[in-house]
């Protein structure tokens, strides 16, 4: 995609993210408890940090984080959250970043290896995760499950949420030669209409399995989500573990 600028999300989004995309306490929760395992005592390294929804829990538990965002004002967030400031970070690309040091534990979580523009970017970042992982160390990746069917000519609507104060739909348009999806948030308040875009090249979980074989790691096992129910052909979600040869495992899994 021409023009992609890898900043320009959080710019436009770091003041109301955490509101705009408030998770349910139980999934996250749940999120904090397997990353925890899996790093095993290990340091974690998270990619596309953002405010700190999975970082801060998980450095509150004990577990040593570094993050990555390419976003200021996404660090700026976390970094006035209370232990926020204890986090290292560094400012980058997650397609092509470096960082000292060696990880148990990387994680790219909530669809953000879709965020990279092409394929090409993609496979950077796998290659890039690989080559900061400790032997025997592991790469997670949430995301959705593309579902083509869900648009009509393209084109799809579907509502986030609806309360007497507040409807936010999320409107999108794909298109599958690229596997690129534009969308853009409408979130409709009494103070007005607020657009957010939040365009995603998306890949299906065997496009995934083969990035990862190209940077040398192997998928591991899938979960439909992060307690770990088992991964099937009706699944919307997927948690993907894919472990870097070498040494023992990260965690008990």
């Amino acid at each position: 995609m021409t023009g992609y600028d890898p900043t320009a999300y959080g710019a436009a989004i770091a003041d109301v993210y955490d509101d705009l995309y408030r998770d349910d306490a139980m999934a996250t929760a749940a999120a904090v408890r397997c990353l925890r395992d899996l790093a095993g005592g290990g340091a974690v390294l998270e990619l596309g940090i953002g405010t700190g929804r999975l970082a801060l829990p998980l450095a509150a538990a004990g577990v040593r984080v570094h993050g990555v965002d390419a976003s200021r004002e996404m660090l700026d967030r976390l970094a006035a959250k209370p232990g926020g400031s204890d986090i290292d970070v560094t400012m980058a690309d997650f397609s092509s970043f470096e960082v000292p040091g060696r990880f148990a534990l990387a994680i790219l979580a909530f669809n953000t290896i879709f965020a990279l523009p092409d394929q090409d970017a993609q496979v950077r970042c796998f290659e890039c995760v690989a080559a900061h992982l400790e032997p025997g160390g592991c790469f997670v990746v949430e995301t959705f499950v593309p579902h083509p069917a869900r648009f009509s000519e393209g084109q799809s609507v579907r509502l986030r949420t609806m309360t007497p104060e507040r409807v936010a739909l999320e409107v999108a348009r794909i298109d599958p030669v690229t596997q690129f999806m534009y969308t853009t948030q409408v979130d409709l308040r009494d103070d007005g209409m607020h657009l957010y875009a939040a365009n995603h090249r998306y890949a299906w979980p065997a496009e995934l399995d083969l990035m990862a074989r190209i940077a040398g790691l192997r998928l591991e096992n899938r979960w439909q989500d992060w307690d770990q129910v088992a991964f099937s052909a009706t699944s919307q979600f997927h948690v993907s573990l894919y472990r870097k040869p070498g040494g023992g495992a990260a965690g008990g899994f």
